[in-house]
């Protein structure tokens, strides 16, 4: 049994999406240093600077490549404990001009590709019989709605808030613990790229904290949540917003 010192995370086989850029770059090199054996995922590929054991190229709208990715992080690194689904997509419009394409876009990959991805590595985790973690991002808007032209982002991320709670009841029996993350206004292109000078400020001064969150915070409730130091915490949503959101 782990000690309360020992965070459990030295040797864990893990799994990273959206290991491209921004925060999945910055969980895969926290998982690197703490001490883990990972492989990294993206639709694109992934920079070898993060000291990953393999990379795979995946496109998790084909739901096919959920299995075909968990089969190839579980051969490489002789099973899997963690995953940590990073993956997402933004696309920041006016209601009024919002169309199908953007509304699909962001709901398979958010959250369709979501479920396909957790349901495939909690069945393999299930077969191990050892448990594991299973840690997905959300948003801030899960809970407030967007704001800044992310409304339909942020109805993708509600249903991903409610589909980890479901996974929970499901796969707890197991061992297994599923929750999310919800970070807030972090520094990254996703939040950046076409958001207006305004829209920042009016978050910005709805944060108590009165700034942006690095990458590198969210890693931090990332590694948390798959320590041994959170093995009673699970369906839960960890607030990573500096305050703007409060519950």
């Amino acid at each position: 049994m782990n000690s309360l010192l020992d965070d459990g995370l030295k040797d864990a086989r893990v799994l990273v999406t959206g290991a491209a850029g921004g925060i999945g770059a910055a969980v895969a090199e926290s998982f690197v240093a703490a001490g883990a054996a990972v492989v990294v995922s993206d639709v694109t590929p992934v920079s070898e600077d993060l000291g990953a054991r393999a990379s795979v190229t995946a496109d998790l709208r084909d739901t096919a490549e959920s299995g075909r990715l968990v089969t190839a992080a579980a051969d490489t690194l002789g099973g899997l404990d963690v995953v940590a689904h990073l993956a997402g997509v933004l696309r920041r419009r006016d209601i009024a001009q919002v169309t199908e394409a953007d509304w699909d876009v962001q709901h398979d990959v958010n959250l369709k590709a979501s479920f396909f991805l957790l349901r495939e590595a909690a069945g393999l985790m299930a077969r191990q019989g050892t448990g594991g973690r299973l840690i997905a991002a959300a948003s801030q808007g899960w809970w407030s709605g967007g704001y800044g032209g992310s409304a339909v982002y942020a109805a993708s991320k509600g249903g991903l808030v409610s589909l980890c709670r479901g996974l929970a009841r499901t796969y707890g029996p197991c061992g297994i613990t599923v929750n999310t993350v919800a970070p807030g206004a972090i520094d990254t292109t996703m939040l950046t790229d076409d958001l207006t000078a305004d829209a920042l400020d009016t978050i910005l001064s709805a944060t108590p904290l009165r700034r942006l969150g690095t990458a590198q915070e969210v890693a931090s409730a990332v590694l948390f949540l798959a320590s041994a130091r959170a093995s009673f915490i699970t369906a839960a949503t960890l607030n990573v917003s500096g305050g703007w959101l409060a519950y």
